[in-house]
């Protein structure tokens, strides 16, 4: 153990691979939304939008306890905006409620987690 009176000289300066581990994540990501079918990545792409207008200090999608009826607002919104995009295609309603409701989910918790991070560092 370390126990001298005087704070150790390298400890102060930088870690230059401090946000190596995000950036990899990021480009892991960002290949796994290229796996992703056309419609997917449109309704992954309005819910990034959405969540981007959302993004702000003191936000409620930061909150412990993200309100329910929030979260669901949100998700009728986004399926409204997407919803004469996807006329032509055969998808079931139920199921695209489900889906826009777990693609927000999944996208909060990524940038809940993002945020933690930045906090823990400075």
């Amino acid at each position: 153990m370390y126990f001298e009176p005087h704070f150790p000289f390298y400890a102060a300066y930088s870690n230059p691979f401090m946000y190596e581990g995000e950036r990899m994540q990021e480009e892991e990501f960002k290949l796994m939304k290229s796996y992703y079918p056309q419609t997917v990545q449109r309704i992954q792409e309005r819910v990034e939008e959405e969540c981007d207008l959302l993004d702000y200090e003191g936000s409620r999608l930061y909150d412990e306890y993200p309100d329910k009826y929030m979260l669901y607002h949100l998700s009728s919104r986004i399926k409204e905006s997407i919803q004469p995009e996807l006329s032509s295609e055969a998808v079931r309603e139920s199921f695209l409620d489900e889906l826009i409701q777990v693609m927000l989910y999944q996208e909060i918790s990524r940038r809940r987690c993002r945020r933690h991070r930045c906090r823990r560092y400075f």
